[in-house]
């Protein structure tokens, strides 16, 4: 479970990542710019879009790397990272699998409750 949590904690974080790359640059080009009438408009909270795309996918990832030792902590930031994502985001098309991904892996990271140890199967 840990190793899982931690797979989808780098992808969910680094997809993050590029979701905050392309937000901050948009919301810098608008205001370079300007708003073009029916093309480009500037989106209503702009400190808490920019905040979003750096801190969130920086949550995702430490909480992502701490999964394999520290699931508690590791669960908790990548949470705290897809909650970022959600406030300063929304749901929409290209924010929905890096949040979901988050999730999911903070879920398995919450779920892993001793350290993995290795069972054989048959």
């Amino acid at each position: 479970m840990r190793n899982a949590a931690l797979i989808l904690g780098v992808i969910g974080g680094l997809m993050g990542l590029v979701v905050g790359f392309l937000s901050y640059g948009y919301t810098e080009a608008v205001n370079a710019v300007g708003e073009v009438d029916g093309l480009f408009q500037q989106v209503e909270n702009v400190p808490l879009v920019r905040a979003a795309g750096v801190v969130s996918p920086i949550l995702a990832l430490a909480g992502a790397g701490m999964a394999k030792v520290r699931a508690l902590w590791g669960g908790i930031l990548m949470l705290a990272g897809a909650g970022g994502m959600y406030m300063g985001y929304g749901l929409g098309l290209f924010t929905i699998f890096p949040i979901s991904f988050c999730v999911v892996a903070a879920l398995l990271a919450l779920a892993a409750g001793q350290p993995d140890e290795p069972k054989p199967h048959f």
